[in-house]
């Protein structure tokens, strides 16, 4: 049961990344960056409430896991050059780990 959550989770995360990517993908790809930020922001806020098992297997290693996907940030870089593209990664990887820490601090207070 588990696995089948993860796998519808993360059908929806993936979507939603890609669909992010044709509406914002332009010059820079800002629907990329936003799904990663947003996507770590919920993770970090899922695991301060830790919820029931199977919400968590949903909504973390699916949906978050589907839509913030590594490969993803680093075939947009490659395609931006060295210099924008280290940029963007930077950007990417930075702005995740505070988005996350925000998120678990927005759930450890509401908790």
């Amino acid at each position: 049961m588990t696995l089948l959550l993860v796998a519808l989770g993360g059908a929806l995360g993936a979507v939603v990344r890609f669909g992010a990517g044709l509406l914002r993908d332009r010059a820079l790809p800002l629907g990329t960056l936003t799904v990663n930020l947003l996507g770590s922001a919920g993770l970090g806020l899922l695991v301060a409430t830790a919820p029931a098992a199977p919400l968590a297997a949903l909504l973390g290693a699916g949906v978050c896991g589907g839509a913030t996907t590594y490969s993803a940030v680093v075939l947009r870089s490659v395609h931006l050059g060295p210099r924008v593209g280290g940029l963007y990664a930077a950007a990417t990887l930075g702005g995740s780990l505070a988005a996350c820490a925000a998120g678990y601090a927005l759930g450890a207070a509401l908790v």
